[in-house]
């Protein structure tokens, strides 16, 4: 699940909890709504702290050039 994912939980849940007066008999909607906006909540801080870790770790210094090359051509 993205960012975007998660946004779209987390207004759907607030709808839910807070925006409708509708009544199933046997589902509490308002809770339904809580638990949505707490999976988004959850899920954007996962995602957000895996992004970061990932945009540390794949920092890397630019290649070495020596003589025209970079480490990194291959000679075919």
């Amino acid at each position: 699940m993205g960012l975007g994912g998660c946004i779209i939980l987390i207004a759907v849940g607030a709808i839910l909890t807070f925006a409708t007066d509708w009544e199933l008999e046997g589902v509490n909607l308002t809770l339904v709504g809580a638990i949505l906006m707490l999976v988004g909540v959850i899920g954007t801080i996962a995602f957000t702290s895996i992004a970061r870790r990932r945009r540390l770790l794949m920092t890397q210094a630019p290649p070495v050039v020596e003589g025209g090359r970079t480490h990194d051509d291959r000679l075919l």
